[in-house]
């Protein structure tokens, strides 16, 4: 079985970027996700930081918590399994994660909104590698933004000056081992940013929703799967859908195997005022959102929905 959406390939972008603009904004049209195939991201270096993450999941409890401030919201550092909670469900995820955000010097204007990353002294070249694959990631999210731009008929560069220093987050995530009946370990919910890139998912599990139906997500690792974020689905009234999805255990995939995945959460600068799109609205689709949002104040309201703050 094969995922709903199609795989497309970055080469397309370069040779004929309306053409891939236009396939990116079908798919996410019709499934709010699609599949990135010959992208520049290294596997090696996702392979490198998925045993690193491996090795810190690994350290006891005690360890861990050393880097887990609950005051941060999840936002740096670690967060201990079963705090996040879907918006609007009853049960915590099954889950642990670590995120990276992005460096910011002493006297930047958004330290206001930023934390300092947290790094694992334990871990030769945590820092080094991590960062490397975080700017991996953002440089890739920025180019496909510009496809998105050309999608809504937008100079390509538009969110050049929106995303450049954007509140964005590598988060490294663990499922491990349970004994429950049901299969999930990450619970129906949308995402909160403008758009999220998804590689290293070492085993099947995510699934999106598509008219009250599950549909499994089966692409090759090598294969970065991105989908729209609530943001960009608030900026663009809706046009292109942030789906709900899940992390689900199949029947075929043993519940006492631990399950890795790195997603990368572009979101756009702190200060950035998320008002609807012009374009977005007309007589069959009006404006859903009267009023505009800074999008740290969005930020902020989705963390406290999901018990993160």
């Amino acid at each position: 079985m094969s995922s709903p959406f199609s795989v497309l390939s970055l080469k397309n972008q370069s040779q004929d970027p309306l053409g891939f603009a236009n396939d990116l904004g079908l798919n996410f049209m019709q499934w709010g996700f699609c599949g990135i195939k010959d992208h520049s991201i290294d596997k090696e270096l996702v392979r490198e930081v998925v045993g690193i993450f491996g090795h810190f999941f690994s350290l006891s409890d005690e360890v861990k918590k050393q880097y887990y401030d609950s005051s941060l919201g999840g936002s740096r550092g670690y967060t201990p399994y079963k705090i996040e909670t879907p918006k609007g469900g009853k049960h915590a995820d099954l889950k642990e994660f670590w995120q990276v955000g992005r460096d910011l010097s002493e006297d930047h204007p958004y330290r206001k909104y930023m934390f300092d990353n947290v790094y694992v002294s334990e871990i030769e070249d945590f820092q080094r590698t991590v960062n490397e694959l975080y700017k991996a990631f953002d440089d890739f999210g920025k180019e496909l933004m510009k496809a998105i731009a050309i999608y809504l008929e937008l100079d390509k560069e538009y969110f050049n000056s929106h995303i450049n220093e954007g509140n964005s987050v590598l988060r490294a995530i663990h499922y491990p081992p349970y004994e429950i009946e049901s299969g999930e370990r990450s619970g129906p919910h949308g995402d909160i940013n403008l758009i999220t890139l998804l590689i290293g998912g070492n085993k099947p599990g995510l699934e999106i929703c598509i008219d009250d139906e599950w549909h499994p997500v089966e692409t090759p690792q090598s294969t970065v799967v991105c989908n729209v974020g609530d943001m960009l689905e608030r900026f663009t009234n809706h046009r292109l859908p942030s789906v709900i999805h899940r992390v689900n255990t199949p029947s075929d995939v043993s519940k006492n195997s631990s399950r890795f995945s790195i997603p990368f959460f572009l979101h756009p600068n702190p200060d950035w005022f998320i008002q609807t799109l012009e374009s977005c609205v007309d007589d069959g689709h009006p404006n859903q959102y009267s009023e505009g949002i800074m999008a740290d104040d969005f930020l902020q309201q989705r963390l406290y929905e999901i018990k993160l703050l």
